[in-house]
């Protein structure tokens, strides 16, 4: 068997077994497909494989929550999309879209603007378009607004599972940003208030969210409310402005925001 036979039946083996979840075969499959990559000559179907490979590694990666060789893989693409891009029939590799998508939401919640806006520069109108990478350029202008209502609701929206990771982190970052604004805005509010707020699903993750990010709130189990800061000598009830927060959206949270 000859080198791009070989390659072939290495590809589709690695594609079997990164679609079934198979991450240590995935991997192996992976590594050995690098070793022969060694081997390819510079032909149109040697770069098409590779790229193809190498995509299936980035999502190898995510699967196995290694952003480090997800940064590798990517890096290692971007020589074969030039590549291919040079071609007369410009060829499309199955997962670019993909790929670049979830290489702009790394970026973007590295908040890496500069780089994410120098790959946005690269796309067509018709590639930005695409779900894949539509769906971060719509969160990193979501974030530059302040909109964090649309943001957390995001994440029931994402264009393939895969982007979870990202979202994930972004959805703390963006938690942290309320809870900074909301400790200096307020002295206390109601627990469930706050649960929809912030965008959690019950009580119980807020409170997991205060032990491991905020140890400096008191939870007045009898009240039901949360303690920001320790109320002033002579403080009424009258004066605590938490009921104003009753179904209100996120978009009051980046007023606060501007305010404060």
């Amino acid at each position: 068997m000859d080198v791009l036979d070989n390659a072939k039946a290495l590809l589709a083996d690695l594609n079997s077994k990164v679609n079934g979840g198979d991450i240590e075969g995935g991997k192996a499959a992976l590594s050995e497909m690098k070793i022969l990559m060694l081997d390819f000559s510079g032909s149109e179907e040697c770069a098409t494989i590779a790229a193809s490979a190498l995509e299936l590694g980035v999502l190898l990666s995510i699967a196995d929550q290694d952003l480090e060789s997800f940064s590798r893989n990517v890096a290692q693409l971007k020589s074969y999309y030039s590549i291919l891009s040079s071609l007369e029939n410009n060829i499309i590799t199955p997962n670019k879209y993909h790929v670049l998508g979830l290489n702009l939401m790394h970026l973007l919640v590295e908040n890496n603007l500069s780089e994410f806006h120098a790959e946005l520069e690269l796309l067509s109108s018709n590639e930005a378009s695409t779900p894949y990478i539509s769906f971060p350029i719509n969160l990193e202008r979501q974030l530059m607004v302040g909109s964090y209502d649309e943001v957390l609701n995001s994440r029931t929206h994402v264009p393939d599972p895969s982007y979870t990771v990202f979202m994930d982190n972004l959805l703390q970052t963006v938690r942290d940003s309320i809870a900074d604004c909301v400790e200096v805005s307020y002295k206390t509010m109601k627990i469930e208030d706050a649960v929809t707020l912030m965008k959690f699903d019950n009580r119980e993750e807020l409170l997991e969210y205060i032990r491991e990010c905020r140890d400096d709130w008191i939870v007045d189990e009898m009240s039901e409310e949360l303690c920001f800061q320790l109320p002033s000598e002579g403080a009424k009830a009258s004066d605590i402005p938490s009921h104003k927060l009753i179904a209100q959206t996120l978009s009051y949270a980046t007023e606060l925001e501007r305010i404060v």
